[in-house]
Order: structure tokens, then sequence, then C-alpha cells
């Protein structure tokens, strides 16, 4: 399987002009600086996947705001001193979201309204026109986690409009194309068949979920307090995830697993890497990663577990988070876990 060149091992940005807690302009311009690159560089990363709303780039009219740019131009300035790449991932579209807090959402709507998606058609080619000449060290992801399986067709469409629309621009750009329920593995093989050989498949991984997202506010379905350690036998996480999350299908339930470990990881890949391998398709994971709230031995069993079936296939990797988000590289307990970390990673 052909691999995604300079894109193997990242590191997001989430929480810095994604997924803030308020617009600010100086939490943007001291949240991430030249000194956070520096130091993801020295920790073996070879790129940022740099998370965007909409709201930092275009007032809600749809005018551009050039300060909102400035800080993605900013980033890319410091990747290239150090000597790492870049992945622009645009996290929030007017008139999408994949964020389970938003529960007023319509995630169906964006994928069948012409407007809305000229006006992200448009956003990008205003993207692509400020990076069109960085095209060996910038890569594209159009829109971040597509909810809705029912929109699986709408989607395949959209993006082909939107690589139709960035190749007048950036031919030579790799697009980094997610699937379907909030971009779960699975869903790779429900992709198009690439449109020539810079897309790149991507997925997100935190299985299984009742792991990696034990006690997450965000989650309705989690007592705050709840929590487990990796690796257990299988039959306990799906007796978990039927008990807390109410779930009975998913990666844990697949009649192949029996057990946790790398060939838990393996297996839940196999249909995405067959796709990937089809139509020699670099393969992509573009979240993974472990909440906070889990011990510090269960996460470094996971990311060893995660890593071997990554390295098996060749496939590139954006750990979530860098820093906060519940998912944060840099607070007081990842000291205790740098050097295994770094082995790892």
């Amino acid at each position: 399987m052909r691999k995604f060149e300079g894109f193997q091992k990242g590191v997001n940005l989430g929480g810095w002009i994604s997924q803030f807690a308020k617009y600010d302009h100086e939490h943007f311009q001291t949240f991430i600086q030249k000194e956070d690159i520096a130091y993801i560089a020295t920790l073996g990363f070879d790129h940022v996947r740099v998370p965007v709303d909409y709201n930092v780039l275009e007032d809600e009219e749809g005018n551009i705001l050039e300060t909102g740019f400035e800080y993605l131009m900013r980033c890319r300035e410091w990747c290239e001193e150090y000597g790492l790449h870049m992945l622009i991932d645009l996290h929030e579209c007017y008139g999408y979201s994949f964020d389970p807090l938003k529960k007023n959402m319509d995630r169906r709507k964006f994928f069948y309204d012409e407007e809305l998606q000229e006006r992200f058609l448009k956003l990008w080619t205003n993207i692509a026109e400020r990076f069109k000449d960085y095209q060996d060290m910038v890569a594209f992801e159009p829109l971040n986690e597509v909810v809705l399986v029912e929109v699986t067709e709408a989607w395949n469409q959209l993006v082909k409009k939107y690589i139709a629309r960035i190749r007048t621009i950036t031919p030579d750009v790799y697009i980094v194309i997610g699937g379907v329920d909030y971009n779960n593995v699975l869903s790779v093989k429900l992709l198009d068949p690439p449109a020539d050989d810079k897309i790149v498949y991507n997925f997100h991984c935190y299985e299984p979920m009742i792991f990696t997202h034990q006690g997450a506010y965000w989650m309705e379905e989690f007592p705050s307090d709840y929590r487990i350690t990796y690796p257990q036998p299988v039959e306990v996480y799906q007796a978990e995830t039927t008990r807390i999350l109410h779930a009975t299908t998913g990666t844990l339930f697949l009649d192949e697993v029996k057990e946790m470990g790398p060939d838990y990881f393996n297996i839940i890949i196999r249909d995405a890497v067959t796709a990937a391998e089809k139509y020699d398709v670099p393969l992509y994971c573009g979240e993974y990663g472990v909440i906070d709230l889990a011990d510090n031995p269960s996460k470094i069993n996971w990311l060893r577990d995660i890593h071997t079936a990554f390295n098996r296939y060749g496939i590139g990797r954006s750990l979530w988070n860098y820093k906060e988000k519940d998912f944060g590289l840099v607070d007081e307990s990842f000291k205790e876990v740098k050097e295994d970390f770094i082995r790892i990673v």
C-alpha cells in the first residue's frame, strides 16, 4: 500500500482555531505559538493536522476574515522552519457541524443544499489560492466527520465537486477524504474510487469507545466517574458497551474479534486497508487517542497496540490532541509517560 509521505506521524492542534471556548483573538494568538511547533518537532512528529472552523476564516455573511487566514499562514511558516508538513482540516463549515453538543443542528441539510455547498466550495477556493505555492508541504481535508450514514452518496457527490474545484487551483495538493458515521474506519469502503493519484483515504479511530472516551462529558451516556482499564477481555468491553452506550453493533461485535490487542486493530482496519490497496491509495488516520481521564499505563498499552497495526500497513496518523481538549500531550501527567510515548510514536 502506498504511504502518505510526510504525513506518517502527526498530532492535532485542536482547540486552537477550532472548538475554542469563545471567539477570542488573544486565544488565537497565544494558544499555539512558534515554540509549540518547535516542541512538536522534537517529539518526532513529521506533521500537524490543523482543525479550523469556518467562522475564523469568514463571517456569518461569508465575507473573508484575513486575520483568520493569517493564523493558518503563520502556522505554515513555523512548520516550514521546523521541517513539518501541515494538513488543513475544515472542522466545521457554514451549515454543518459534527459536534454532538450542537443538538439543534440539521446534519442532513448541507449535503443536499446547493447554496450551502457553493459557500463551502468558495471558502475552500480561498484556502487553495493562499496555499497553492506550498503543495509539497500542505494537504487539504475538506470536512471533518460526516455524521449520518444516510448521506453517503450525497457526500461522495460533493467530494467530486470539491476535487474538481480544488484541482483548478492546486493540481498537486494531497486531498484527504474521510467517510461517514463520524469518519468510522468501517466506512472507508463506502468512499468512491479516487479521482486521481493525490487522494488519501482517511478514518478516525477511538476504538473501543468505552475505553477511549470513558467519562466524556460530551457523551450523555457516560457517568462522569466511569473508568475502565486497557486491555481487558473483549467480552468485558462488549458487555460494558451494551450497558453504558446501549450499543450492540460496531467493531467490538465483529465475529472475528476474539481478544483485545494488535489483532483487534488489524481486524477493524482490514476493510479500509483492502479498499486502499485496491486503488493504490494512501491510508491515513486523522484522529486517534485516549481521554486524559484514563490511567497512564492503559493509555500506553492502547497506543502500543494501535501503532503496531499502523506500522504493519504503513498508515499515516495524527494523534488527538497536542494541547487540552481532554486529550492533551502537554499536561503534567504526560511527563510520566513521555519516554514510553516517544518510543511508541
